[in-house]
């Protein structure tokens, strides 16, 4: 009996301490760019060998599928084999030049301490934003981040627009802002870096039925951060985990 009681004891000392490792996060991302679009948010919780993406490597498949399409299917079937947390799509739909999108994401321990954002940008060939691996803050608090585009180094930067989207495809899915011309003719070979690299923003031209591109120079360049990333902590979080 006294075995029973005290097994019993023990196991609602480890769920009480399993409950004190969970945490809510509110999360805020405002795009500040001027005509720029992000295609479906994802925003995911995850240990920290994990990563969506990783500066000067090669992008994976499921990145460049994001990346070029907007597809952030495999991206979130990494998460997920990896334990950890994720929300697709908080805007419901593209998010636009202002637009804001807020979500709460639960960090359960070990398996969700860092932090990580991917959405395409567009119009671009395969810019997208992104945050990788940040370590999720544990006391309470409002943390405010700025992220950059960047290029996943799969596609070369030709400004057309065809109106594709897969990888190994060519050209731009489209201008959501309809800011954009026709009958670019590129003049833009591969990149000079093949890896994951901060993206050196929109060329475009001043043409809007022709020239080296179907971007506007006046409307769609950028320079610096891309989105504004606001991380609210309500609740202070007393684990040690690193990992």
């Amino acid at each position: 009996m006294k075995k029973t009681l005290l097994a019993l004891v023990l196991s609602g000392g480890l769920l009480a301490s399993s409950s004190l490792l969970a945490q809510e996060v509110s999360i805020k991302i405002t795009n500040l760019t001027n005509a720029t679009y992000f295609t479906p948010l994802l925003i995911a919780a995850h240990n920290k060998r994990t990563h969506l993406f990783q500066l000067g490597t090669e992008a994976s498949a499921h990145l460049q599928a994001m990346a070029e399409g907007g597809d952030t299917s495999g991206l979130i079937s990494d998460v997920e084999a990896a334990g950890g947390q994720y929300v697709d799509n908080p805007a419901g739909g593209l998010l636009p030049p202002s637009g804001v999108a807020e979500a709460v994401i639960d960090v359960h321990g070990r398996h969700s301490r860092f932090l990580s954002v991917a959405a395409m940008l567009l119009p671009t060939n395969d810019g997208f934003v992104g945050l990788d691996g940040l370590r999720i803050p544990k006391k309470r608090g409002t943390y405010t981040y700025y992220l950059r585009g960047y290029d996943a180094g799969t596609e070369a930067n030709d400004e057309i627009i065809t109106g594709g989207g897969m990888p190994n495809t060519p050209g731009i899915p489209a201008d959501p802002g309809g800011n954009a011309g026709v009958g670019g003719v590129s003049t833009v070979g591969p990149d000079h870096n093949p890896t994951v690299h901060i993206h050196r923003g929109v060329i475009g031209d001043d043409d809007p039925a022709g020239g080296p591109s179907d971007l506007d120079a006046r409307v769609h360049t950028w320079q610096g951060p891309v989105a504004k990333l606001v991380i609210r902590i309500t609740e202070r979080d007393d684990d040690d985990y690193d990992d």
